[in-house]
């Protein structure tokens, strides 16, 4: 029997930190139920201190999670700990996960504390967190620029406090394979009590050796690896979940470990996250980009004709690639429209939201002779937007665009519920609509990013547009989607001023591993 390899997906909370990520926090329970059906082990849903919102958004998680174990991330502080705890409480498996800085060049200039100061506030934090639960993993911030005998000194004594997952994190993305796996190999070899906690490693894709410090570290002791759906995360991002559990499972010659992750569900948890966040997927992505199968070399496409294994080294099904569509029409019921749902994962919250949906499908079967699983996907992100959301809303939209003469948009919004027409011109249909909704929003944003992309095939397909709009510090994505492009871009524009306006949206969640 192979032994365990503890999957930790830190999409909820590392993930999010990517600057326009955040998500609400009905977005994060169908996450989360996703990462669930996926039969991921450990669910970090966030980080309790940062925010009521994600206070909440962890609450929530946890409630609605029966099998996965839901975490909370807290800094080695009493206040931050205690929130986690009560955020965690209603899950049927509960974690926290406390950190503090170990690396000199972090405890001097950032924490302003002397190692035995970091040694003890470590401790505390591990004997605070044991009140709520006997699940409780240590972080030891920028492990990979610690000083070995340090990381020894501290995780000895965090073990004896009752911690009970010891991870060693590259913050930065320093490291390389064989430096990282070195660290792991002679921390497990020498820190008392090592063979009675599970090792754990976190590392970051600065310099793209995310995958292959963890592999790396995997194969001399580690037995939980902390990783995001897509390699979503901060700055070049973390290791990607989907590349760790196919590496472990393609190489099991390699490997003497094994994932409970059920694969098939990798491409829907990674098209879920990407409409979400706004952060489309490369098509050359290993496993779940859309290329991740194709073969364009003439010599390549014989040889797989002949024999799959000849250019693929895994089934393109085994991770979810389907060619499952819905094909229904505007005389089709709901509950055909309610099965496929169900069959993706969806739930929709009571038969108000179904019957929007179900309104909403016939629309666009109106519009689209084929439906596929991914419209419905973005279809259905509309109606996780409740009404307190909506502070601007599309009412009415008018283009004119006409070879030599400047293109003009009219358009009406409800504006807290008060009804506001406006009209504009611009350099295009797109940039004459985000001038006219501008000119009733005021909101003094500026636009980060504006990107569009086919959700399926065949000149119907709906267009997805996602909206990076940033404004006092605060940067949000906002998504829409329609087979008419210009009104799923006035959709996008419209979401992300939402997500400005809305009063517990925060800048960034805080705490990084």
């Amino acid at each position: 029997m192979k032994e365990r390899l503890v999957i930790f997906d830190t999409t909820l909370r590392d993930g999010e930190q990517s600057p326009g990520a955040s998500m609400t926090k009905e977005e994060k329970i169908r996450v989360a139920r996703q990462l669930e059906r996926m039969k991921v082990d450990v669910i970090e849903a966030g980080f309790a201190a940062a925010s009521p919102g994600d206070f909440d958004a962890i609450r929530a998680i946890a409630e609605a999670i029966k099998e996965s174990t839901v975490c909370s991330l807290a800094r080695a502080n009493e206040n931050d700990i205690r929130r986690a705890g009560e955020a965690i409480r209603p899950a049927a498996k509960g974690r926290i996960h406390t950190f503090i800085a170990t690396s000199p060049i972090h405890m001097e200039k950032k924490l302003r504390m002397t190692p035995d100061q970091v040694v003890e506030q470590a401790v505390k934090a591990i004997g605070w967190a044991r009140e709520y639960t006997d699940d409780v993993e240590f972080s030891a911030e920028d492990a990979g620029r610690s000083e070995l005998d340090f990381l020894c000194r501290i995780f000895e004594a965090v073990i004896k406090a009752g911690a009970t997952t010891i991870n060693v994190p590259d913050t930065v993305g320093y490291n390389l394979p064989g430096q990282f796996a070195e660290t792991i190999r002679q921390l497990v070899a020498r820190v008392p009590g090592a063979d009675k906690v599970v090792w754990s490693v976190h590392c970051h894709n600065d310099l793209g050796l995310a995958v292959a410090n963890s592999l790396a570290a995997v194969l001399v002791g580690a037995r939980q690896v902390e990783c995001t759906i897509n390699g979503l995360g901060e700055r070049a991002g973390n290791a990607s979940l989907e590349e760790i559990v196919m590496a472990v499972r393609t190489r099991a010659d390699i490997f003497p470990v094994e994932t409970g992750v059920d694969t098939t569900q990798i491409v829907p948890a990674s098209k879920l996250v990407s409409q979400i966040t706004g952060y489309p997927v490369q098509p050359n992505k290993a496993v779940v980009g859309a290329n991740a199968f194709a073969h364009e070399s003439g010599i390549h496409q014989d040889g797989v004709l002949k024999h799959r294994e000849t250019y693929e080294i895994m089934r393109a099904e085994d991770v979810g690639w389907t060619q499952n569509k819905l094909v229904l029409g505007k005389h089709s019921g709901r509950n055909a429209f309610k099965t496929r749902l169900a069959e993706l994962g969806i739930e929709l919250a009571g038969d108000e939201a179904l019957n929007a949906a179900f309104a909403r499908f016939k629309e666009l079967a109106d519009k689209k002779h084929e439906i596929f699983d991914e419209d419905l996907q973005a279809l259905v992100s509309d109606e996780t937007v409740t009404p307190e959301d909506e502070h601007y809303k599309l009412v009415y939209s008018r283009v004119c665009s006409e070879t030599g003469e400047t293109p003009q948009a009219a358009v009406t919004l409800t504006v807290g519920g008060a009804e506001h027409k406006a009209g504009a011109a611009g350099s295009g249909p797109v940039d004459a609509t985000f001038r006219a909704i501008e000119s009733v929003a005021k909101s003094g944003s500026e636009l980060l990013l504006y990107s569009v992309n086919a959700i399926t095939t065949g000149t119907d397909a709906q267009g997805e547009v996602t909206v990076r709009l940033a404004r006092g510090g605060r940067i949000v994505n906002g998504n829409g989607a329609d087979t008419d492009i210009v009104i799923a871009s006035a959709k996008a524009y419209l979401n992300a001023l939402n997500k400005l306006h809305s009063a517990g949206e925060k800048v960034n969640p805080q705490g990084d591993v």
